[in-house]
């Protein structure tokens, strides 16, 4: 919203600066966003050209001689066509800033002759589009004075940046009476349009709309006969151009002028090109109208317009009609004040892509009892400016105001901001603002004024009031304590989120944020693409489901990252994914990424990295490192987890795992990616990932205190035994593993595979598995009766579990 310092004193009585006004704007909640206070125009000085001659080298350029008013004439030269001897016009001395052209003057040099200025144009002051010739003004004009004073063009520009919720801002008097409620100045009472009416409006309106009487629920049209339409006033055209709006007649500068001073949106038909009377109803399927920016637009029964005999002659609360619209040649006019519903101006605009100052305010909803007023007003502007004769106001629809009220406890201030207001400030604040405060004691009740449809309850006036009194009022204060030391404020899911994002960036992989919603193919491909997870409005055709896995945008962005010569990716994410649209179906899951020879002991051709395995293409086995590190990190058991071969379908049948605690409790899947997925992502590459399902991990086991307890470390020495199983191909080296580690929990802390053999010798379609078990006494020396009968329990567990036969 913008507007003038001196167009807000029309309606504002105030001595105050601008600098106190733009502070005090933003202090009630009309945040100015900036500030043009037209310094750039203070240099334009009023010269007189004292001589004009011909140039030597170009018959359409003048050498002048032109008077500033300070020293000596200055030579400048000229193409203007009226440029002579005794004009008077706006100078530019190099150095200034020219900001229609966007040009700082220089002293130059024009087909030979030296240029030490220039003289502008309307164009290059930015007054208006006129390029033509130089400015000429009238001989009386004092030489050397400010140029942009005498014209008023200093006049300084604000903008404030307005929220939805505030209708009654979108006129420059709205926010003249905000900042006398502030106690910024007075506000200034308009003057009661007086002026005499001869006869009735002929052209009737009728509201045909079916029973929805919302969304039309008041039409106001008069007829002016006579009229002589032409420019509007040098004051308003400044004002409408300072505020980016293009004066184009009087007549539509009039409806622009009330629509930013009043908050009232006009519209003028020529009543010469409106046949019979005016209908509001809806628009029939494919029906056409041809507006007022020259576009054509389709429009559908959802759309409510202003129709005559000849169809469709406006977009009711948005825009006009070309055909009906109003130019030099316009002897009869008729001027409408409607209103409409602020939904449907909100869904017509923005399903046809119009954007209009007229939409701007209904759509956030207009002062219903200004109606009619502002015809009063628009229709004596009419009469100022183009003359003419108006006829009686014709109103059809409108059926009153009343007036919201809200039941007020003053205690509400105190209980929702923490300030101290008086009930006496209170009242006074409302009542300045235009509430109507009834009632006496501690609890009142407050009328909602018209130009107010924001205001529903008691926080709406608490808001009025803090604003008003002064939101910087408001001292800071500590929390209040609740006698808790050192609780647990994150839960155990935010812990473990955090606990995964510091592994894997520990890990050397980089933290990245993906879309939640992907292309429907991608999300069956990767188990999702369900009805219930399509988004109705997707914000592009490629995102129209929500997320199933994290790893189609992980891999999606590593392909990215690759085509822009990055192949070497470590990238992982911590987000949620989606099963359904039921709160249970939204999951906790960290995922990650590894492409190319991004492994952990380094990537690249480094020849350092050859020794440690670096350089190498990432494998299953590095997926499965990272998995394991987020499900340690967040603190499970790592002797509880297993692994199990298979993984879904979108990783590679034979190079994938998937891990559990217990039979039932899936904690994530790793493994290289199947050839067809990739395929189908358009990704290439050494590619691995994993998803760890953070929320599937079960909560710990409640401790009776948080204080750790003593370190125990044996005093004794920990005794390795090595024994080598030979067992069928299928049989997975982790049951080994696991049925010698069964053998006995408190003795033996580890065992680790450290041979795998296959060969004649063990057998055809057998294999020799050679494990580490780790002993570590507790409480006293094993003998070698103890070791002994150890043993015999590691090879039963293992030959009964899996079928094997120690090897000799």
């Amino acid at each position: 919203m913008k507007f003038t310092l001196s167009w807000l004193k029309d309606h504002l009585d105030t001595d105050a600066s601008l600098e106190e006004i733009c502070a005090k704007l933003t202090a009630i909640g009309l945040e100015v966003e900036d500030v043009d206070d037209k310094a750039a125009f203070r240099p334009f000085v009023i010269a007189k050209v004292v001589s004009a001659e011909q140039h030597p080298n170009a018959d359409k350029l003048r050498v002048l001689m032109v008077d500033t008013g300070k020293g000596d004439p200055i030579q400048v030269v000229c193409g203007a066509p009226n440029a002579r001897a005794g004009l008077v016009g706006a100078f530019a001395a190099p150095g200034t800033y020219v900001p229609g052209i966007d040009v700082t003057l220089a002293v130059g040099t024009i087909r030979g002759v030296e240029s030490r200025g220039m003289m502008c144009s309307e164009k290059e002051l930015e007054i208006s589009d006129n390029h033509d010739g130089i400015i000429d003004l009238p001989a009386d004009a004092p030489v050397g004075a400010s140029y942009a004073a005498y014209a008023g063009i200093d006049d300084p520009v604000i903008e404030i940046n307005l929220t939805p919720n505030r209708p009654d801002c979108t006129s420059i008097f709205g926010i003249a009476r905000d900042l006398a409620a502030s106690g910024l100045g007075t506000l200034k009472t308009p003057k009661v349009p007086s002026f005499k009416v001869e006869g009735e409006t002929p052209v009737k309106v009728k509201l045909a709309l079916d029973g929805d009487d919302h969304l039309c629920p008041g039409f106001a049209l008069r007829l002016v006969r006579g009229v002589k339409n032409g420019p509007s006033p040098r004051w308003m055209q400044q004002r409408l151009l300072a505020i980016g709006l293009r004066p184009i007649n009087a007549l539509v500068d009039i409806t622009n002028y009330m629509t930013f001073d009043q908050g009232r949106p006009l519209h003028v038909f020529d009543a010469a090109k409106v046949k019979g009377d005016l209908v509001v109803r809806r628009a029939a399927v494919g029906e056409k109208v041809l507006a007022l920016d020259t576009r054509e637009y389709t429009l559908n029964p959802s759309n409510v317009v202003i129709a005559d005999d000849n169809g469709i002659e406006s977009i009711g609360g948005i825009m006009g009609g070309e055909h009906s619209g109003c130019d030099e040649n316009t002897v009869d006019v008729l001027i409408e004040s409607a209103l409409w519903d602020p939904m449907n101006v909100a869904k017509t605009g923005r399903s046809h892509g119009i954007i209009t100052d007229a939409r701007y305010r209904f759509e956030r909803g207009v002062d219903p009892e200004y109606m009619v007023p502002g015809l009063e007003r628009a229709t004596e502007l009419v009469l100022e400016l183009c003359g003419g004769v108006p006829a009686k106001t014709d109103v059809v629809g409108y059926k009153g105001f009343d007036a919201k009220i809200v039941d007020f406890p003053f205690s509400e201030v105190r209980r929702l901001t923490g300030v101290d207001v008086s009930e006496a400030e209170s009242t006074n604040i409302l009542t300045r603002l235009g509430f109507t405060v009834t009632g006496s004691g501690e609890r009142v009740s407050v009328a909602v004024p018209s130009w107010r449809p924001d205001v529903d309850g008691k926080a709406d006036l608490v808001e009025e009031v803090m604003r008003i009194h002064g939101v910087d009022n408001i001292k800071p204060a500590p929390l209040e304590s609740h006698g808790s030391v050192n609780g647990r404020i994150l839960t155990t899911l935010q812990i473990r989120s955090r606990l995964a994002r510091r592994a894997l960036a520990s890990r050397g992989m980089m933290e990245a944020v993906t879309w939640s919603f992907i292309p429907k193919a991608h999300a069956e491909l990767f188990g999702g693409g369900g009805a219930s997870l399509a988004l109705s409005n997707p914000i592009a055709a490629d995102m129209s489901d929500m997320r199933p896995s994290l790893l189609p945008g992980l891999l999606a962005a590593a392909q990215r990252n690759a085509d822009k010569g990055y192949g070497d990716v470590a990238i992982f994410e911590v987000s949620g994914t989606y099963e359904n649209d039921r709160p249970e179906g939204q999951r906790r899951v960290a995922g990650g990424v590894r492409r190319g020879t991004a492994t952990l002991s380094g990537s690249g051709r480094l020849w350092s990295n050859a020794a440690k395995g670096g350089g190498k293409p990432v494998d299953v086995y590095d997926a499965k490192a990272d998995a394991l590190a987020v499900i340690e990190a967040c603190g499970l058991p790592m002797g509880n987890v297993q692994i199990e071969p298979g993984a879904p379908s979108w990783y590679h049948p034979g190079r994938s795992g998937t891990i559990k605690m217990g039979p039932k409790i899936v904690l994530g899947t790793f493994g290289e990616f199947h050839p067809k997925a990739l395929g189908a992502l358009d990704v290439s590459g050494a590619l691995c990932g994993f998803e760890i399902f953070v929320d599937a991990m079960p909560e710990p086991k409640k401790k009776a205190t948080r204080t750790k307890p003593a370190l125990d470390l044996s005093p004794f020495q920990a005794v390795k035994r090595d024994f080598a199983f030979v067992v069928d191909k299928s049989v997975e080296a982790g049951a080994i593993v696991r049925a010698a580690s069964g053998a006995d929990r408190k003795l033996i802390t580890a065992v680790n595979v450290f041979d795998v053999f296959e060969g004649a010798s063990v057998g055809e379609g057998r294999k020799s598995v050679a494990i580490e078990v780790v002993i570590q006494p507790v409480d006293k020396t094993l003998t070698d009766e103890d070791f002994e009968a150890l043993t015999g329990k590691i090879v039963g567990n293992v030959v009964k579990t899996t079928g094997a036969t120690l090897r000799a």
